[in-house]
């Protein structure tokens, strides 16, 4: 929502040259679900990285085994919900802003 907000004049400006409603709709639910899909993307390198790290430290400094497995299953199921949110919360804001008057858009500062 805050997006649409701080973006009312380039909607304003993108609908009096043309652009579709649809086309704005695509664009800010394109805008959330990559935004999302990177967050989830960084999420799991991040936790890959740190379940090695912690793995290397068990094996080290304990008489534990502990291997390291990368369940590859469990990434794309990551990045798939990820997306998902991206697309759920995202279509209230990008709906807001495929409505919006061009005039009125203009004018909003």
């Amino acid at each position: 929502m805050v997006s649409v907000s701080e973006r009312t004049h380039e909607i304003g400006l993108r609908k009096a040259i043309g652009a579709t409603d649809k086309d704005i709709l695509n664009q800010f639910l394109l805008e959330a679900v990559l935004l999302t899909v990177i967050g989830g993307i960084i999420g799991i390198a991040l936790g890959a990285f740190f379940s090695f790290i912690g793995a290397l430290i068990l094996t080290k400094f304990t008489a534990l085994q502990w291997a390291f497995t990368f369940p590859v299953f469990a990434a794309i199921l990551g990045i798939a919900v990820s997306a998902a949110t991206g697309l759920i919360f995202g279509i209230y804001p990008a709906r807001n802003a495929a409505l919006k008057n061009p005039i009125e858009a203009l004018r909003y500062e």
